[in-house]
């Protein structure tokens, strides 16, 4: 498996958070949930313009039906409107699976998602996946190691390393599980917007800031203005 970097994507369909955090340009793509959106009181397809507006390049669009068939159909439609910035996001059941085997076929950029185990991810880079999503939070609340997931998958896919899915780590709840996410093998973080702002915060670095502004303060008491 070939890793480029280390993404960052957001979870989350507001499209003013998106805005102001892909203006860091520390965001590489945004993961989506439609049902979400409809209960915000906003329709998918406005919010994935919105977002390609922005000049996203990769957008997790899931698609909600029961068949393969009914898939790749809703697939085909997200992208004759968005284009290059789609990835389709199918879940991790047979019909997703062959979803995702026929759009690989057409390099179509596939996320299987709702991943709980290696052997679904076995499954899932089998199928072509680009991506595979296992949830972290949702494997803890369950008492099995959410992270510890993410490092059985990743062995799986070096040694197999004929494997070029990688691994996106989702459902992630706290600032910590980013760093040992990517430390144990994600190419990828999707997290919320409030794990993002928190991943600039440390006791220290604000201790380190108010004294750095103590010193100065009392430079300029002692030597008066700095201006040439």
């Amino acid at each position: 498996m070939t890793i480029d970097t280390m993404r960052i994507f957001l979870d989350t369909a507001d499209v003013a958070t998106i805005k102001e955090a892909y203006s860091t340009g520390l965001i590489d793509g945004i993961t989506t949930n439609p049902t979400l959106i409809m209960k915000s009181g906003k329709i998918p397809d406005r919010v994935y313009y919105e977002l390609k507006q922005l000049g996203i390049k990769d957008i997790s669009m899931e698609v909600v039906a029961d068949t393969a068939k009914d898939m790749l159909e809703e697939a085909s439609r997200l992208i004759g409107l968005f284009g290059d910035c789609v990835t389709i996001k199918v879940p991790c059941t047979p019909e997703g699976l062959l979803a995702c085997k026929e759009m690989a076929n057409q390099n179509i950029r596939v996320n299987v998602t709702l991943i709980f185990s290696p052997s679904q991810a076995i499954l899932a880079a089998k199928a072509g996946a680009t991506y595979v999503s296992p949830f972290v939070g949702r494997v803890d609340d369950n008492s099995f190691g959410g992270l510890c997931l993410i490092k059985d998958i990743a062995k799986i896919y070096q040694q197999q390393s004929w494997f070029q899915t990688e691994i996106l780590a989702a459902s992630i709840r706290n600032v910590r599980d980013v760093g040992r996410a990517f430390e144990y093998g994600a190419s990828i973080c999707t997290i919320p917007p409030n794990v993002f702002n928190g991943m600039y915060k440390h006791i220290l670095t604000d201790k380190g800031l108010e004294l750095f502004d103590e010193a100065w303060k009392s430079v300029t008491t002692q030597h008066g203005p700095t201006n040439i």
